[in-house]
């Protein structure tokens, strides 16, 4: 499951984690956020324990976004021991976007 999180509790759900985190930074209005919203949905449930999955929309907290450099949506990053190990931005296919998340499982 993607669970939406705020600035507020970024460093706790992403940067402290042990496993994987990937972070979809997205906004409502955006097409290509919304088309790739279920593919990571679905990605979460097969990859299920072995990496968190959240969301950030980039509107509610533009401080993460300037933060981590956000200039295109979708961004997807993928963190690990609370540092960026790979980034993809745009849509990505099912089959690139889980291939990319499990290189750091």
């Amino acid at each position: 499951m993607v669970k939406e999180i705020k600035s507020n509790s970024f460093n706790d759900e992403v940067l402290k984690e042990n496993v994987p985190v990937v972070v979809d930074f997205w906004a409502s209005w955006c097409g290509p956020c919304k088309m790739l919203g279920p593919v990571i949905e679905e990605v979460s449930k097969e990859i299920d324990n072995k990496a968190k999955f959240v969301k950030v929309n980039v509107d509610e907290n533009p401080d993460l976004a300037q933060q981590y450099g956000i200039a295109s949506i979708p961004t997807v990053m993928v963190f690990k021991g609370g540092a960026i190990v790979d980034n993809m931005v745009g849509f990505r296919p099912k089959n690139e976007l889980k291939k990319v998340i499990e290189r750091h499982i």
